[in-house]
């Protein structure tokens, strides 16, 4: 994680904004803006064709994707681009989150305020399930950038203050808090929360985590499946789990 060169790519982009006038009105959203500039400096790799698909950059020997969600999109591309060249998938997490609201009349803009939630690591695992069958492929390289971010909406929800069910407008990156590299099986271990007990079920996994247990569902599913943990037995109807 290079802090100066992410503010670079950040400064380059928001520039772009303020530029237009507007927040979110880039053919892309600026998280995916910025992140493309961070991991692939030189905009001659951007939005190259590879392979029959568009990719976000192509280095010449590296291909990269920013993706914010839907992995099951990217299937079909992997299935062209990872016999041929390495390939860097790139997940954004909203690590602290500041939201602002734009007055749609008027065009005012509230000031910030932090939002009781923060975004973990975790929250990759759904879309990992999607590509589930590449994760341990040589070639594929998966990095979970947790950015804090500022979001803005529109004061168009359905309640008294506009705010409940407001749209979202786009979400610009304040500073990155934290990028976790997934390269190979063992770097999964990254996904096991420190204080697991030595046996465990996913019950013990969403304790750990502090997430849902759907969410911690999946999370050993990929885990499994990967190799970064094996079933030892089971307690009542949950199988039980040790770190391999």
């Amino acid at each position: 994680m290079d802090i100066l060169l992410f503010e670079q790519a950040r400064d380059k982009v928001i520039h772009k904004v303020q530029e237009q006038n507007s927040i979110g009105t880039l053919s892309e959203k600026t998280i995916h803006a910025v992140l493309k500039n961070y991991y692939a400096t030189n905009e001659c790799w951007h939005e190259q064709k590879v392979a029959g698909f568009v990719a976000d950059a192509f280095t010449g020997s590296e291909i990269i994707e920013i993706q914010t969600r839907n992995f099951n999109t990217l299937r079909r591309k992997l299935d062209a681009f990872l016999p041929l060249y390495d390939v860097t998938v790139v997940y954004p997490v909203a690590h602290t989150k500041y939201l602002r609201y734009i007055d749609p009349a008027t065009g005012e803009i509230t000031p910030p305020r932090k939002s009781p939630k923060s975004g973990k690591e975790y929250q990759i695992f759904p879309e990992l399930y999607r590509i589930k069958s590449y994760l341990n492929h040589e070639h594929l390289h998966i990095r979970i950038a947790m950015l804090d971010v500022e979001e803005y909406r529109y004061l168009d929800g359905w309640n008294a203050n506009k705010r409940k069910g407001a749209t979202k407008s786009d979400a610009l990156p304040l500073s990155f808090f934290r990028e976790i590299t997934l390269d190979s099986a063992a770097d999964y271990t990254q996904l096991l929360p420190e204080d697991l007990p030595e046996t465990f079920s996913t019950k013990d996994y969403k304790k750990a985590a502090h997430i849902s247990q759907s969410l911690a569902n999946v999370a050993l599913n990929i885990l499994l499946a990967v190799g970064v943990v094996e079933r030892v037995g089971k307690q009542g109807n949950l199988y039980l789990y040790q770190k391999k």
